[in-house]
Order: C-alpha cells, then structure tokens, then sequence
C-alpha cells in the first residue's frame, strides 16, 4: 500500500516541456508563413525591355 502512494515521477516537468515545444513549433511555423506571404514579388515591367 505504501509504494502506491509514494510518486514515482512528476508530470509537471513533462507537460512544461511539451507546452513550450508547442509554443516554439507554432512559432516557427508562423515565421515560415511569413516569410512565404512577405516575399518579394517578380514585376513584369522590370524584366520587359523595349
């Protein structure tokens, strides 16, 4: 009965983990959205010449 009750391991420590690589997967994939979105754009006007 006494070995039930004693914690083995905390789940404190893995869930932070989990929650901050979350945070930085979201946060990298944002970034990437935002570079594909921000790009520069070719105009056609530059590359004609006449």
């Amino acid at each position: 009965m006494l070995s039930q009750n004693i914690a083995l391991y905390s789940w404190t420590n893995g869930a932070i983990m989990i929650a901050v690589f979350g945070i930085v997967c979201l946060s990298l994939i944002g970034i990437l959205i935002n570079f594909m979105m921000g790009g520069k754009k070719k105009e056609d006007n530059e590359e004609k010449v006449e």
